[in-house]
């Protein structure tokens, strides 16, 4: 009798946790290495049973990553954070941070697989796989449009203050996922002729495309962690942030019907 209250006991737990769209740690792999995702599932899912992928910035899973999964979860969407770097290749610091997400923007293969891993664990865990669209911020906007360079199998992407640049000696093939990039209108690290070979890129694709720049806005301008100093090169911009939050949040409505 007591075990059974206590396997009661943790079932209901559980269930708490998935009706409220609290994070819950997901275990997966590729290969050997050991992979830590974080899902968000809807209690009151929407009627296409739509999933949100998010890609999180060079640090890997952080808080702002985490925040975006549960408010999409309370927006009525599936939402996965990937982990990129997996299990014990977690940075320290900056400057690990960009060698490792340095490694995948050249090996961008290696990039892919690793989105496509953590696809499948969205759809395992309850999204349709004909609904599903990827975000990233930072260097997972750029995942991102690698993911729609790709023609995985997204309805859309969105960029948050990603890079934009492409290997040119690849081919540019047609792009079918519609794109949405929110940019900032002050971010010095994409400089403007990155800007303008992504655009001319994208209307070679025949992408449906949409590029939207906020002013006073730098690199990392969702980021609450990222200080207050445009002079810096990355810093959070409240308007920005929020402005770009709700046209996703139009953007997410228009490409799954809803």
């Amino acid at each position: 009798m007591k075990n059974k209250c206590v396997l009661a006991i943790f079932t209901l737990i559980f269930i708490s946790q998935q009706i409220s769209g609290q994070l819950k740690p997901v275990a997966y792999v590729d290969g050997t290495q050991k992979l830590n995702g974080q899902l968000a599932i809807p209690k009151n899912t929407n009627k296409k049973k739509a999933g949100v992928l998010i890609l999180p910035a060079w640090m890997g899973i952080d808080a702002n990553a985490k925040e975006r999964a549960e408010t999409l979860a309370k927006e009525g969407y599936y939402a996965f954070v990937a982990d990129i770097y997996g299990e014990g290749n977690y940075p320290e610091d900056k400057k690990k941070a960009g060698e490792l997400s340095g490694f995948y923007k050249k090996n961008v293969a290696e990039y892919h697989k690793r989105i496509k891993l953590a696809l499948d664990e969205l759809i395992k865990n309850g999204a349709d796989a004909n609904n599903i669209v990827v975000i990233g911020f930072c260097f997972g906007g750029t995942g991102a449009l690698e993911a729609a360079r790709a023609n995985m199998a997204f309805k859309g992407v969105v960029s948050f203050h990603g890079g934009l640049e492409r290997d040119t000696a690849r081919a540019i093939e047609p792009i079918n996922a519609k794109v949405l990039v929110c940019h900032g209108a002050d971010d010095f690290f994409v400089p403007d002729a990155q800007i303008k070979s992504f655009q001319n890129e994208m209307r070679k694709a025949k992408a449906d495309w949409e590029m939207i720049y906020y002013a006073n806005a730098v690199h990392a301008f969702t980021d609450k962690a990222a200080g207050a100093d445009n002079s810096k090169g990355t810093a959070y911009n409240e308007k920005a942030a929020t402005r770009s939050w709700e046209r996703m949040l139009v953007f997410l409505k228009e490409v799954f019907g809803l």
